[in-house]
């Protein structure tokens, strides 16, 4: 019972949303943030993206019944019924709220909350079924956890701040287009509009390539913005392009016709994941050890 509930708040998603929380402390402290302050922090930034999973996940939960992948869900199979996950996720959200704004700080509170509305409204309920756009701008939730962090520590925002959001932002539609492309089937058996679902592999490919220009291009605003030593720098700099060349091999591919497994859709969206962690753990140790590019 416990792990069905558990599983309802999408652990491994939560863990890439704390990946982008703690580092950006580290830059707004310009050395290590008070360690109960971090814990406060990512406890928050736990309960709230736990609330705004569960929550899609009761929204959700006929689309998740016709797709595969999604089909062993605990509201698909019954194992939690759906009122108990409607509470769940609506205490998950009163507390990461409550906890925040008295631990931490209200601004942390304040963006914590919207993220939560970002993606159960904006994204769930008014994009997602709507448009092939809805991970582009639905995707605006997965980038708060990096304004809430900087905000722990700060109770403000910065251009800094801002410039990590918008990495986030842009690298978002590359990391999960690529999962979209390998599920393409699912979401069209669902009625998702999902890019993949609606575009050829190869207008797709294009589009992915463009974001992760955008992405890796973004990155290297923040050397100037922060400012970043060259800890950041080179690892911005090999990281990015390592992702360019997985994106451009995802277009080569298919432009060949390549379809199915061989199209490299799933290497991609893993080393999304890497890249965006190398990315933060760059931000983390820059600032401790901090080698100005002079």
């Amino acid at each position: 019972m416990v792990r069905d509930y558990v599983s309802l708040t999408k652990p491994r998603i939560i863990e890439l949303l704390l990946v982008t929380t703690f580092p950006v402390m580290f830059l707004a402290e310009r050395g290590i943030p008070p360690v109960w302050l971090i814990v406060a922090t990512l406890v928050g930034g736990t309960l709230a993206a736990a609330s705004a999973n569960v929550l899609n996940c009761y929204l959700d939960r006929d689309i998740d019944a016709r797709m595969h992948r999604t089909s062993n869900r605990p509201l698909v199979t019954g194992a939690v019924s759906p009122g108990h996950a409607l509470v769940f996720g609506a205490a998950l959200g009163v507390a990461s709220v409550v906890w925040l704004g008295l631990v931490v700080n209200w601004l942390s509170s304040a963006l914590a909350l919207g993220a939560i509305a970002l993606y159960v409204v904006f994204y769930t309920l008014v994009l997602k079924r709507r448009t092939s756009q809805n991970i582009v701008w639905g995707g605006v939730a997965g980038c708060m956890p990096v304004l809430i962090g900087w905000s722990a520590v700060t109770n403000s925002l910065s251009w800094s701040a801002l410039v990590l959001f918008a990495v986030v932002f842009f690298w978002t539609p590359p990391h999960y287009w690529p999962l979209s492309m390998r599920f393409k089937e699912d979401y069209a058996a669902a009625g998702v509009p999902m890019l993949p679902v609606v575009a050829e592999d190869v207008a797709v490919g294009r589009q992915v390539v463009a974001y992760s220009w955008v992405t890796v291009l973004t990155s290297l605003v923040l050397v100037p913005v922060a400012p970043m030593g060259w800890i950041y720098t080179v690892v911005a700099a090999v990281a990015g392009v390592v992702f360019l060349l997985e994106s451009h091999r995802l277009l080569h591919r298919a432009r060949a016709g390549v379809t199915g497994p061989g199209l490299g859709a799933m290497r991609l969206f893993h080393f999304s994941i890497s890249y965006l962690t190398l990315l933060f753990l760059g931000v983390a140790v820059d600032p401790l050890l901090y080698l100005p590019l002079r």
